[in-house]
């Protein structure tokens, strides 16, 4: 509707206050309650402070894989560094596989149902599998230290504290059953190939590991219940891995005997591989490794590897494996792009696997620091996606005539890309996984999503864009937890830990506050931090420091509510400002006059009343029945006129304009503040997108209007037009409202509602 309006009101609408929100939960209220004050350690910038420590484990090691019998035998002696300014009375060691022993807790906490219950959830159920440690000794100079084992956690007794500065060293020796992981699970063990006869190892979390000590939270020993994964300190590594003679190792670190244990043409191949940048050269081929299937080998190999300044150690053993590599070129070092998989996994793997672990080193490395260490693995292994310092183990199994699935080959690229990722988060910004998982899963899928889009246009991201994340922003609140909830009680993992956290990074980015100013306070944070243990505050610390944006309404918002966006576009009211003068302005009032539509009676009337009264005695008509108050007179002329030479220049030059202002009234129905960005759709087809910060709903959370204008007429207006802000109700967000068909399909019910092809490569080669 068009509103001719004073100028007088116009004005004072312009500058009337909003009332006040003097609530509690004012959206825009400082952070500075529910986050740890600063000190010593981490300063309030969000960098570590002047008197910042972290204590390190130095680890050697003896591991052999008894294939027969699916064993691990290992001894270790563990250098522990007390870098705090704490005496230490005792000691906290990981025993991460106690989460598979027949007491453990995690089985007991599982909660089940039988309705839609599988054979595999039922074999887990029947499992009798006997993991955990089992531990044969803990001494120190060849004394046994007194221990206590708390489920998957063991403390170990010192005779005498542990004083600031001081170092001790002490041995463990142990052995446990590897799990089959097809069939009961884990983050890793093994996989029987029953035509071959063989088995494809990897392993982790296969030694007792130091916890973390430091300022925040003392000793981190939470107990390992199966999803908050791992908080481990800083170390250096060598570690003796004695497997079959005829399988092939990959490993965290370096191989420091490969005279030892490569063939002279393997040794030629690797270094032909530390030369090609392009292409990925075979080291193992897939025709030496199906002959080593074969084989029957009985002795024995040991691989040892070496690693600095690594915070964990993961390693893959088989006689299957085909291996390539090739260089990836930094700045400051060169590195190492390899991929471990057995020929089941190609075609798949010799085409993408190397290449897509290359393309994240390179994406990652320039929105953080250069990859330090030597070499990123990445090793073939079904169902599974889990990382570790240098190695990660990924799914990717095209189909036996080795046809494959987009979906397939999405997933396995997208899979290596996070899982290599991990060297940055956690692995390098060492970040409490027990704690906050977010913290690792969620930065890493953010790159994840900016690695996949440099690696092909229109890559088929399942997270990271703010229209991915919309379905689950407005589901049932109770089953949503804020993404600052600790790891064991989140609601909805996947979503609350790694979808909606890279989510909201992509938009602090791309809407919040632009690339450059992100760009630039994401890699201070991760500079900062490299090789050390930030926490959630000083990662939000930091991206304000560097940006000087205050983003405490965003956190609070995104990360410590699950409140939803939903900004609706209420009202739009058309103002023009009054001329006063009337032979412009009353013309103009007869013909908005007219615009009213005859109602129902009067339209009958004229048909059905065939004279009035007064129209049979023309007596009763008066100074009224010729009156006209649209017409323009000598007086109105002259008013007008004193109205004129009142006025100064700049007043005159507003009166004249043809400015054309728009009221627009917007209600936060989610509860979440966000920037408005509205587009404007004028009369020429042209438009003009305006974005207004988030700080335009911080005295009034809820409801608030703003005034905009224009030389041309506006005949839409669209908010959120590039579905920005993850709104999860876009119906509410144009003028004039927009109603958008929704196809919907009609089933023959004689036929499955899944029919099609899933896999069109294979269904392309039949014809």
């Amino acid at each position: 509707m068009k509103n001719i309006f004073s100028l007088a009101l116009l004005i004072l609408t312009l500058f009337s206050g909003i009332a006040q929100d003097n609530t509690n939960h004012n959206k825009f209220k400082q952070l500075k309650e529910e986050v740890a004050t600063p000190n010593v350690y981490r300063n309030g910038s969000g960098a570590p402070g002047h008197m910042y420590y972290q204590n390190r484990a130095d680890y050697e090691m003896k591991i052999t894989l008894n294939d027969g019998e699916q064993k691990i035998t290992g001894e270790e002696t563990i250098t522990y560094h007390n870098e705090s300014p704490d005496d230490l009375e005792y000691l906290w060691v990981q025993l991460d596989q106690n989460v598979r022993a027949k007491t453990s807790d995690t089985y007991k906490i599982q909660t089940s149902s039988i309705r839609g219950a599988s054979f595999n959830s039922l074999k887990r159920l029947h499992s009798d599998f006997d993991g955990g440690f089992k531990i044969t000794e803990v001494s120190l100079e060849g004394k046994p230290l007194k221990h206590t084992i708390n489920k998957t956690m063991m403390r170990i007794d010192l005779d005498t504290p542990l004083k600031a500065g001081q170092k001790v060293n002490f041995t463990i020796n142990w052995w446990y059953n590897v799990n089959n992981m097809l069939e009961i699970g884990g983050r890793s063990g093994y996989e029987y190939f029953p035509k071959d006869d063989n088995r494809l190892y990897v392993i982790a979390q296969f030694y007792p590991r130091m916890c973390v000590y430091n300022d925040v939270e003392g000793w981190q020993n939470k107990q390992f219940l199966g999803r908050g994964e791992f908080a481990v300190p800083f170390g250096n590594y060598k570690v003796s891995l004695t497997v079959p003679g005829d399988h092939v190792v990959a490993s965290t670190g370096t191989l420091s005997n490969a005279t030892d244990v490569l063939t002279k043409e393997q040794l030629q191949r690797l270094e032909l591989a530390r030369k090609s940048d392009k292409e990925p050269v075979l080291i193992v081929t897939q025709k030496e490794a199906e002959k080593a299937e074969k084989s029957k080998v009985k002795s024995l190999k040991t691989w040892v590897f070496e690693a600095e300044n690594v915070r964990d150690f993961g390693w893959a053993s088989s006689k299957k494996f085909i291996w390539d590599a090739m260089v990836v070129h930094q700045e400051t070092k060169d590195v190492m792009a390899m991929s471990f998989y057995p020929k089941e996994g190609n075609p798949l793997w010799e085409q993408y696997s190397t290449k897509a672990v290359a393309q994240t080193l390179k994406t990652y490395s320039s929105y953080t620091f250069d990859y330090p260490y030597p070499v990123a693995i990445s090793v073939h292994a079904k169902d599974q996606g889990m990382e570790y310092p240098m190695i990660c183990f990924n799914y990717g199994r095209p189909d036996e005539d080795g046809t494959y699935s987009p979906r397939m080959k999405y997933g396995m690229i997208g899979v290596i890309i996070h899982e290599v990722g991990h060297n940055y988060f956690p692995m390098i910004i060492n970040s409490d996984e027990r704690q906050w998982t977010w913290m690792d899963e969620g930065l890493n899928t953010f790159l994840q999503y900016l690695t996949e889009q440099t690696w092909e246009r229109d890559f088929p991201s399942r997270r990271g864009a703010a229209s991915k994340i919309v379905d689950y922003m407005k589901g049932d609140k109770s089953n949503i937890s804020p993404i600052m909830t600790n790891s064991e009680s989140i609601h909805q993992f996947g979503n609350n830990a790694y979808g909606k956290p890279a989510t909201a990074l992509n938009i602090l980015r791309e809407t919040i506050m632009g690339r450059e100013l992100f760009d630039h306070a994401f890699k201070t944070y991760a500079q900062r931090w490299m090789f050390k243990h930030p926490t959630p505050i000083d990662f939000f610390r930091t991206m304000e420091d560097a940006s000087a944006v205050d983003l405490d309404w965003f956190w609070r918002g995104w990360f410590y509510s699950t409140d939803h966006v939903d900004i609706s576009m209420d009202d739009v009211q058309w103002f023009q400002v009054s001329t006063k003068d009337p032979t412009i302005e009353k013309p103009l009032a007869e013909a908005k006059s007219n615009d009213f539509p005859e109602d129902i009676s009067t339209t009958r009337n004229k048909k059905e009343i065939e004279t009035t009264y007064a129209e049979e005695d023309n007596s009763l008509y008066d100074f009224y029945n010729s009156y006209n108050p649209f017409d323009v007179t000598d007086k109105d002329k002259r008013k007008y006129k004193r109205f004129i030479e009142g006025l100064n220049a700049s007043e005159l030059a507003i009166l004249k304009s043809k400015f054309n202002y728009y009221q627009l009234s917007f209600s936060n129905k989610g509860g979440l503040v966000m920037p408005l960005i509205i587009q404007f759709t004028f009369t020429d087809k042209t438009t003009e997108t305006i974005r207004i910060p988030a700080e335009i709903w911080k005295s009034n959370n809820y409801n608030i209007s703003k005034v905009f204008f224009f030389e041309k007429e506006v005949i839409s207006i669209e908010l959120d037009p590039n579905l920005e802000t993850a709104d999860t109700d876009i119906s509410n967000n144009s003028w004039p409202r927009k109603v958008v068909p929704t196809r919907f399909e009609l089933y023959n019910r004689s036929k499955s509602r899944h029919s099609g092809a899933a896999n069109p490569m294979k269904e392309a080669q039949k014809k």
